[in-house]
């Protein structure tokens, strides 16, 4: 993929994933071996903290993962009796329960199956009469029962992270943000005769506060921005790219993604 010795750092052993520095970095098989994988971080780190504060993604890429959360609850529910739901992003503009919504996503594919009661997760309000209030209401709660232990996000074919947009510059913390055509094209919104007019979302410096990151990225179509990603080089054009400036950051992306025949889970 024509990334310079340089920029990453590979095992001498045979077989063992490529390294890059600031990133543990993983290329699955397949799908379901991302998920597996991303499956077993979060239970491990719940198995340490049972009342870990997950920062959740909605959409398709973390699905497999939720899936398998589900599963494991029905045979261990007291594993995640404890554990807590931040929502990392919204479409705004959206009527209260609409179906597209991200909330609508996780409820179903997360905050039911693992019985996670009202108590215990944050989300924000689609139909919210003052966006920017939301924001700082989210950003209150964060501040109260953050920070978060650990954070699901996905990779934007234009490198944004939640809904932080390549822009001329980031907002640090929860804000209201302008979505892209590409975000606007989301596979969530097929169909939706009223598109958002905007997003809301956590910031890039609640992100990085996290105790760790998980980045799952999964598909042929996220190839060109994984291939911009794995430059060390940080721009606000390109989101993703801030993760370089910490570390305990994994990568997880499948060998379609990473455009490669070797697999290293």
């Amino acid at each position: 993929m024509g990334t310079p010795q340089s920029e990453k750092i590979r095992s001498t052993s045979s077989g063992d994933p490529p390294r890059f520095i600031g990133f543990e970095f993983a290329v699955a098989k397949d799908f379901d071996a991302l998920s597996r994988r991303a499956a077993q971080i979060i239970i491990r780190a719940l198995k340490e903290r049972p009342s870990l504060l997950l920062c959740a993604s909605a959409g398709g890429t973390p699905t497999g993962a939720y899936q398998l959360l589900a599963t494991r609850r029905t045979r261990h529910p007291e594993l995640f009796r404890q554990m807590r739901v931040l929502q990392i992003d919204e479409w705004g503009g959206l009527p209260a329960g609409c179906a597209a919504s991200c909330e609508a996503d996780l409820k179903e594919k997360l905050l039911k199956p693992l019985g996670i009661d009202a108590g215990r997760y944050s989300v924000f309000k689609t139909d919210a009469s003052d966006p920017q209030a939301e924001c700082l209401r989210m950003q209150r709660w964060l501040g109260a029962h953050g920070p978060i232990d650990i954070c699901i996000l996905g990779l934007g074919i234009n490198g944004h992270v939640a809904m932080n947009e390549p822009a001329a510059d980031l907002v640090p913390q929860a804000h209201v943000a302008k979505l892209s055509k590409s975000s606007l094209a989301h596979a969530m919104l097929k169909g939706l005769k009223q598109k958002p007019r905007y997003g809301l979302t956590i910031g890039m410096g609640d992100i990085l506060r996290s105790q760790r990151i998980l980045l799952l990225v999964s598909g042929a179509k996220k190839r060109e921005a994984m291939k911009r990603l794995l430059r060390p080089r940080v721009s606000t054009r390109f989101p993703a790219s801030f993760l370089w400036l910490r570390g305990n950051t994994t990568v997880l992306c499948d060998r379609q993604a990473m455009g490669t025949e070797e697999s290293y889970v």
